[in-house]
C-alpha cells in the first residue's frame, strides 16, 4: 500500500511538472532568461572593450587593485546576469507572478559566478578544491532552502563529555569556518599590506608601521571570530588576558620584547627597508622585510639572516645607507721609492675617475672626488692609497674595488712604474777562507 502511494505521489508531481512546462508562464520565463543571458553577455563584451585594464595583463610589480581588476574580467558576465535576474525576480514578486524558473536560473548564475571567482582569484589548488567541494555545496543548500534541515540533522548527532556537549554540527562548523578564516586572514593580510605599501603618499617607514599594525589587528579579529564560532563566551577573555599577562612576564618576554622593538624601530625611523647594515657580530646585509618577531637581512651570497628585532636596539649597529647612499672606500697599493710620486698621483686619480660608478667630475665637490695620497713608507716601497666615493655598497652588482685594483695595476704597468715586492740582500762579512784543522788521535 505504501509503494502504491509513492507511485501515485510521483505521478502527481510529474503531472505538475508537465503542466508547468507546457504553460505560458514557463515559456515567458524561458524567454526572459534567454534575453537576460544575451543582454548580460553583450554588456560584458562592451565593458571589456571600453575598460582598458580588463584587457591588458598587469606587469610584474603592478598595483594589487590592477591585478584584481584584470582577474575580475572572467566574472563580469555572471555578475551582470545575477543583477538582471535579481531585478526580474523582484519585479515578478511585485506583480504577483510565479517566477520559480527565474529563481532557479538565479541560483545557477550565482553558482557560476562563485566558481568563476574561485578560478580567477584562488591560486592554491588545495584551497580551490576545498571551496568547490565544501563551500559551493553549502551555498547551494542555503540558496535552495535545504541548509536548515541539514543543520538540524547534524545537531541531532551529539555526544556529551561531562558538562560539554559536542555536536556534529558544531564540530563541522569549527573545521569549515576555521579553515576559511585562516585562509582569508592570510589572503587579506597579503592584499592589505600590498595596498599600504603601494601608498606612495606615505614614506616607507610609516607604511611598514601601518602594515604591521594591520597584520596584528587582522589576526586578532580572526581569533575573536573563531572563538565566537566555537561558542566560547568572550567575557572569559578577561581571565585569559590575565593569564596571558603572566605568561608574557615569565615565558614570553623575549617574544614581546622583539615585537615591541620592531614597532620602536619603525616609529623612530632608525632602520628602514633597503638599508645596508652591519651587526656587531660582523653579519652584513640589506634589510628586506620586517616581521612581528624578526627582520630579514639579505646577503650578497644568497643567504637570508633572520635577526631578532631586539638585537637592533640592544647591540651596536652600523647603518651604511640610512642617511645617504653615497659611501667612501679606499684601495691600497705600493710603488718603488724611485717613482715620481707627484706625477704618479695625478695619473692614478685620472684613471680611477674614468670608472662609471666612481663619483667624479667638475660639478662634484672637491672632497668627494677621487684622491690619491701617501699612506706610509714601507720596507720595500712607498705605500699609497686611493679614496673614492660611489653610490651604494662596494659589493655584489656594485663591486668596484676589484675593478679599480685592476685599473691601478694596468695604469702602473702602462707608465713603467715599478710595483715593489720584499727583497732581502745577504752579505758575508768575513770573506777569509775557513781552514779545517785535523787533530791527531
Amino acid at each position: 500500500m505504501e509503494f502504491d502511494d509513492l507511485i501515485i505521489l510521483m505521478e502527481e508531481n510529474l503531472k505538475l511538472v508537465r503542466n508547468a512546462i507546457v504553460s505560458v508562464d514557463f515559456a515567458i520565463q524561458v524567454g526572459v532568461i534567454l534575453l537576460i543571458y544575451l543582454l548580460g553577455y553583450l554588456l560584458a563584451a562592451q565593458l571589456k572593450k571600453r575598460i582598458s585594464f580588463l584587457n591588458n595583463p598587469p606587469a610584474d610589480g603592478a598595483h594589487v587593485l590592477r591585478s584584481f581588476g584584470f582577474n575580475l574580467k572572467g566574472a563580469l558576465f555572471p555578475i551582470l546576469t545575477i543583477l538582471l535576474l535579481k531585478l526580474s525576480t523582484v519585479l515578478s514578486n511585485k506583480y504577483q507572478f510565479d517566477a520559480w524558473l527565474l529563481n532557479v536560473a538565479l541560483v545557477v548564475a550565482v553558482m557560476i559566478f562563485l566558481n568563476s571567482c574561485i578560478k580567477a582569484f584562488i591560486k592554491s589548488n588545495t584551497v580551490a578544491i576545498f571551496l568547490r567541494w565544501v563551500g559551493l555545496p553549502i551555498i547551494f543548500m542555503h540558496l535552495v532552502g535545504v541548509l536548515p534541515f541539514v543543520i538540524e540533522a547534524l545537531e541531532s548527532i551529539s555526544i556529551s563529555l561531562g558538562n560539554v556537549q559536542v555536536s556534529a554540527y558544531g564540530l563541522t562548523r569549527v573545521l569549515i569556518f576555521g579553515a576559511l578564516l585562516f585562509w582569508l586572514g592570510r589572503a587579506s593580510n597579503t592584499i592589505g599590506q600590498d595596498l599600504i605599501r603601494n601608498h606612495k603618499a606615505l614614506d616607507i617607514t610609516t607604511r611598514e608601521v601601518f602594515a604591521k599594525l594591520f597584520e596584528v589587528a587582522l589576526y586578532c579579529l580572526a581569533f575573536l571570530l573563531l572563538l565566537n564560532i566555537m561558542g566560547v563566551n568572550l567575557t572569559a577573555l578577561a581571565v585569559f588576558g590575565g593569564a596571558l599577562g603572566v605568561g608574557l612576564g615569565l615565558g614570553l618576554q623575549t617574544i614581546a620584547s622583539n615585537f615591541i622593538s620592531g614597532i620602536i624601530i619603525l616609529l623612530d625611523r632608525s632602520l628602514t627597508v633597503g638599508d645596508y647594515v652591519e651587526l656587531e657580530d660582523g653579519s652584513k646585509g640589506f634589510v628586506r622585510e620586517f616581521k612581528m618577531r624578526y627582520a630579514v637581512l639579505e646577503t650578497y651570497d644568497g643567504k637570508d639572516i633572520l635577526v631578532p628585532n631586539e638585537k637592533f636596539i640592544s647591540s651596536l649597529l652600523i647603518n651604511w645607507t640610512h642617511k645617504d647612499p653615497k659611501q667612501r672606500y679606499r684601495i691600497d697599493f705600493s710603488v718603488a721609492y724611485k717613482t715620481d710620486i707627484r706625477a704618479m698621483v695625478e695619473i692614478i686619480k685620472e684613471a680611477v675617475s674614468e670608472h662609471p660608478q666612481v663619483i667624479s667630475g667638475d660639478d662634484v665637490p672637491f672632497e668627494e672626488r677621487p684622491d690619491c695620497e701617501i699612506d706610509s713608507f714601507g720596507d720595500s716601497g712607498v705605500n699609497m692609497f686611493v679614496e673614492f666615493w660611489m653610490d651604494g655598497v662596494d659589493d655584489g652588482k656594485n663591486r668596484v674595488g676589484g675593478d679599480l685594483l685592476l685599473i691601478v695595476f694596468e695604469t702602473l704597468r702602462k707608465h713603467n712604474i715599478e710595483i715593489p715586492f720584499p727583497q732581502r740582500e745577504v752579505r758575508v762579512l768575513n770573506e777569509e777562507p775557513i781552514s779545517l784543522r785535523q787533530t791527531s788521535p
